[in-house]
């Protein structure tokens, strides 16, 4: 069975840091296998921990009198030096539970009004890219209302609301980089008729 051996911290940043594990395989031999994480200390970490707390949230927020559009980011990534269309989303703070981080994330980054709704299992906390990090991030699900504006935007960011129509997420997901999380419910949200979170009532 693979286990895990020593593991070194190899930076001290304040959002991610890096970690050289030493991977024992299951035919016994051992290799470094580098992984990136929120976690500040070795301690914290979820292959030591074995709990899986949100590190984020995203954003599944639906707007308009009809519930017929979907609130999207259109922002830099310096990791692909371009645009990216994503669901908003951020950190969750310490002490913050995720909705609470829902509604401030959503104000901070669009300035809408955000209410989540309860949705059971579907809001728990799932893995992002478990090949390279420990990160994880539970889905809120709401309705957003108000105006979009920038204003509240850190000057770290860069950021573009986009009220996005079924017609426009076909668009995107067809012509746009798009982060694959907010792609699997673009998918979900252009299949949908009427209401796109009626599912998590069933």
């Amino acid at each position: 069975m693979s286990r895990i051996g020593k593991i070194e911290k190899k930076t001290d940043t304040r959002f991610l840091n890096f970690y050289e594990f030493e991977a024992v395989h299951r035919d016994g031999k051992a290799a470094p296998y580098y992984v990136a994480s929120r976690a500040r200390e070795i301690g914290q970490l979820k292959a030591v921990t074995h709990e899986n707390r949100p590190d984020g949230v995203i954003l599944y927020g639906v707007y308009g009198e009809h519930k017929d559009r979907v609130v999207l980011i259109r922002q830099y990534r310096y990791p692909v030096g371009g645009y990216v269309y994503e669901f908003p989303a951020g950190l969750v703070e310490p002490g913050e539970d995720m909705l609470a981080a829902g509604i401030r994330e959503m104000y901070e980054e669009t300035g809408l009004t955000f209410t989540p709704m309860e949705a059971g299992n579907c809001s728990r906390p799932f893995f992002t890219t478990v090949g390279m990090t420990d990160e994880s991030c539970g889905t809120v699900f709401g309705y957003c209302s108000g105006e979009p504006t920038s204003v509240h935007q850190e000057a770290s960011e860069e950021i573009q609301v986009v009220l996005a129509d079924r017609a426009e997420c076909k668009r995107i997901l067809r012509e746009e980089n798009v982060a694959i999380m907010c792609a699997y419910m673009l998918m979900h949200f252009i299949a949908s008729q009427g209401d796109p979170l009626e599912f998590l009532g069933k």
